[in-house]
């Protein structure tokens, strides 16, 4: 190769390497980011053949987390945070404080001192934003009750990493690391400088930035230049989280989420998470890569005992104590099952205090290689995790009294005293499109449910006696929660064609005679929609022009 491109070699390498092992790792019934870490594990440094640059894959990996925690905002309102707080912040701090301590009480037993206890403790008791994302999304939870509580949670453990961050290099001499030993009011002094910086973020995202961001969405949306809208999404997203990095030194991330949150009150949220989604998906799985490059494989022969005591806390004792913490607080068994699962791993904050600990001599490096191990390892069994929370979901759902299927909104429904519903409609979204379907409808007297996984608007129907289910068309249960199988016709009306697409598959074999009606963008979607069981499709562009083009033909009249 006549120049050195590192950059190019580690996003291809890593990518195409991805792809293939997550390709396998499907065919095997098996979550597609098994593959990416094994991806990872093979263009690594500790792997023979061709070896990818891990500097410049962390740098990628951690634009896929500020991406995907500006798309968390998005879709989660500084509301919805302030109704989980009672539980997400005293949960999160005395699940940090366990997990922390059971890391002690191992670093103790192999001879560690109390510092580097402390690090190995703190990096076992973060859960991976990636990973715990990834899950929730792919069960379509992160805007069900359970969901917000397991972000909540995730934000406050971000928080208090970053005050560690900070804390931990002016400790590092009292700790026994490399440093000076420090006063108590200069470590008071430090710890209030890391908290007032925290709070004048959190004042300027809320006083100036509530006002910047959607004025600045507004004015290119006004343009109407796709591209420019792309980019400025984009350049808010990395600005923002750049910006909350060196003026107010908290986390990207953290910077990130509070964008996305931000711009989550403007009327073009939807369009700016469906501007972000390609890149957000594609730096993702580089996040998983990079993760797998840092893994020694060597430490899983070395120190079995120790790999699996490291396990053992992330998995088992972290988790424990999530699902005692939710329980005590007085939530539902299948609330505090999925919170647990969802922390069952660990991830990119543990990565970076291994470092850190490493740089301060607070770690050797038997606690880097445990780290890394214990997070391969639980990111690999958090999927099995979920299946199994899965297959007791209708069990959980018989013990809480709900229908099998139906997520919980914030006021249990009333769908027990709906009349049995019989050759109806099943309407899948109730945004611009399933607003006008359902208008029409109800005009003409046709019955019909809906299913739409906003709460609010869930709210709103029931209180207009309108028969609506919360949750995911997708999800397990939600078709057959409508009556599918009774229906006549499915009318799906949301944009993403590739949910569209399942939930069709899944309708089908529900109701083999259904009319299935999907809305389409482009002769590829349509193409595909059929093939997986639309007998009518309707694609936007295509009726505009049919309707225009009739408008002269019946202007012209007979020759």
């Amino acid at each position: 190769m006549p120049h050195d491109v590192p950059l190019i070699t580690t996003i291809v390498g890593g990518l195409v390497l991805a792809f293939l092992f997550g390709t396998i790792a499907h065919r095997l019934r098996m979550p597609p980011l098994v593959g990416y870490l094994i991806a990872g594990i093979a263009v690594g440094p500790f792997t023979p053949g061709f070896v990818a640059d891990t500097g410049l894959a962390q740098q990628l990996a951690e634009i896929g987390v500020i991406l995907l925690m500006f798309g968390v905002g998005l879709h989660f309102s500084l509301k919805d945070l302030m109704k989980v707080k009672s539980i997400a912040i005293p949960g999160a701090l005395v699940q940090i404080g366990i997990a922390t301590l059971m890391g002690i009480g191992l670093a103790w037993a192999i001879g560690w001192h109390v510092g580097q206890g402390l690090i190995f403790g703190l990096a076992l008791s973060v859960a991976s934003t990636v990973v715990l994302l990834t899950a929730l999304q792919e069960r379509h939870l992160v805007e069900t009750k359970r969901g917000q509580i397991a972000i909540g949670w995730l934000i406050v453990e971000d928080i208090a990493m970053v005050l560690a961050l900070v804390l931990i290099p002016a400790l590092s001499g009292v700790l026994g690391g490399k440093g000076a030993a420090i006063s108590t009011n200069e470590l008071l002094i430090t710890l209030a400088i890391t908290l007032g910086k925290v709070a004048a973020f959190v004042a300027v995202m809320l006083i100036i930035g509530r006002r910047v961001i959607p004025w600045i969405l507004e004015r290119i949306a006004a343009t109407g230049s796709r591209e420019l809208f792309r980019l400025a999404v984009l350049a808010i997203a990395l600005g923002f989280a750049l910006g909350a990095a060196y003026i107010f030194g908290v986390s990207f991330a953290l910077g990130a989420f509070f964008a996305g949150m931000i711009l989550a009150e403007s009327d073009l949220s939807h369009r700016a998470a469906e501007e972000s989604l390609p890149l957000r998906d594609a730096f993702a799985v580089l996040f998983f890569v990079s993760v797998g490059m840092l893994f020694d494989p060597s430490i899983l022969v070395r120190e079995p005992l120790l790999v699996l005591a490291t396990v053992f806390i992330i998995v088992v004792g972290k988790s424990i104590a999530a699902l005692l913490i939710v329980l005590a607080f007085g939530n539902p068994l299948g609330t505090a099952l999925t919170i647990a699962a969802s922390l069952a791993q660990i991830g990119e904050f543990s990565f970076i205090l291994a470092t850190l600990g490493m740089s301060l001599d607070l770690l050797p490096d038997t606690g880097r290689d445990l780290i890394l191990g214990g997070a391969i390892l639980s990111i690999l069994i958090n999927p099995l995790l979920f299946f199994g929370l899965d297959r007791l979901k209708p069990w959980l759902q018989r013990r809480e009294g709900r229908s099998p299927g139906v997520s919980q909104a914030p006021a249990e429904p009333d769908y027990r005293s709906w009349p049995a519903l019989q050759s109806h409609t099943v309407l899948v979204g109730f945004g611009r499109v399933g607003h006008l379907i359902a208008g029409a409808l109800a005009e003409q007297k046709q019955p019909f449910i809906v299913i739409e996984n906003q709460d609010d608007v869930v709210q709103a129907l029931r209180a207009d006696h309108i028969p609506a289910l919360y949750g995911n068309a997708a999800a397990p249960g939600m078709l057959e929660a409508a009556n599918i199988a009774s229906a006549r016709w499915l009318l799906v009306a949301i944009p993403d064609a590739l949910e569209a697409g399942q939930i069709i598959e899944h309708a089908r074999k529900l109701n083999p005679g259904l009319d299935i009606a999907v809305r389409a963008h482009s002769s590829e979607e349509v193409l595909y929609l059929e093939k997986h069981g639309a007998t009518h499709t309707v694609m936007g562009e295509r009726e505009i022009a049919e309707g225009m083009a009739d408008l002269v033909l019946s202007a012209r009249g007979p020759d």
